[in-house]
């Protein structure tokens, strides 16, 4: 539980992990199963309904209006723009 704990807390790849917590692809399949049968989701809401009883969570939102735009090329989608790929098909057709 550590290892998991302490992966999160700094970020970093699993396979970062210090060697003391032991191999990192245990520590892994952990936090894995806990995920897959729910444990994390009842530890989340378990904790969370304890802070709240305690009136430790403010439930103000604050909501920003600014906006940060990206650049066009800034996607790692695909975009179909007519350009060389239709302009070959096109040829093919002609033929």
């Amino acid at each position: 539980m550590e290892g998991i704990i302490y992966r999160y807390r700094c970020g970093i790849a699993w396979r970062d992990l210090p060697r003391e917590f032991g191999p990192w692809q245990t520590v892994w399949r952990w936090h894995r199963n806990l995920a897959a049968d729910g444990t994390w989701d009842r530890v989340h809401q378990t904790l969370l309904a304890a802070a709240d009883r305690d009136g430790k969570i403010g439930w103000t939102v604050s909501v920003d209006s600014s906006i940060a735009r990206a650049h066009q090329h800034a996607t790692n989608l695909t975009r179909l723009t007519g350009g060389w790929i239709e302009l070959q098909e096109s040829g093919r057709r002609a033929g």
